[in-house]
């Protein structure tokens, strides 16, 4: 299912960016933060791992912890940008090493790294800076590398209705790096195509070929 399904909007149709992202909001993660009971539930937690909360060192922990999460957990609202292809464009366009970082969801560690991704325009094409926004937007949640790839892939799909979108991400994932097999500098590699870079082998080559570059 598309972020524009889940969302409820018709990919099909002429949508204005805040309203997408209106909708986006409404996902279930946008809970509504409690941030005492965050920091009281952080106090608990040193406690059970037997720590002295009350000690100079850690008595505004809990709280710097809070805000930590809500910070990392909180995507930034941005004013969506298109512009019509009035040249008619119609080769690839590819944005490498997008620097980012999310949590795991299933250790609340972070895992960090680049994405890359490319189009091929249609009737319209896409302010530069908004594919860095749209991976913040995306990361800024408890995650998994593989949905996070999908979630970008399927929301430029839905919202351009481009001819092909392509997204790769490489990752280090700190849960594989610091406890249990402790691999440090191992990468994870994940991909979501749509459309002809899907489906055209020679195009599918040229961006996998450019994105490897990148």
């Amino acid at each position: 299912m598309t972020i524009s399904e889940i969302a409820g909007i018709d990919a099909s149709a002429d949508v204005p960016s805040t309203t997408l992202f209106s909708s986006l909001h409404a996902l279930p993660r946008s809970h509504g933060v409690d941030r005492a009971a965050a920091a009281a539930a952080v106090s608990d937690l040193l406690r059970a791992l037997g720590r002295d909360t009350l000690s100079p060192h850690l008595q505004e922990t809990p709280r710097r912890v809070a805000d930590a999460f809500i910070e990392m957990l909180t995507p930034q609202d941005f004013t969506m940008t298109t512009f019509p292809n009035d040249e008619e464009y119609d080769g690839l366009v590819i944005v490498t090493g997008i620097p980012f970082h999310s949590l795991c969801e299933h250790h609340l560690l972070p895992f960090q790294g680049t994405a890359h991704i490319g189009y091929l325009p249609d009737h319209r094409i896409l302010g530069l800076s908004k594919f860095a926004r749209v991976v913040e937007f995306f990361s800024r949640d408890l995650q998994t590398q593989e949905r996070l790839t999908t979630q970008i892939a399927d929301w430029l799909q839905a919202r351009l209705s481009p001819s092909g979108v392509g997204v790769v991400i490489e990752a280090e994932h700190l849960c594989m790096s610091l406890r249990g097999v402790s691999v440090a500098g191992s990468r994870t590699t994940t991909s979501a195509l749509h459309g002809v870079i899907k489906n055209d082998p020679q195009i599918r080559d040229e961006f996998l070929s450019l994105t490897k570059r990148g």
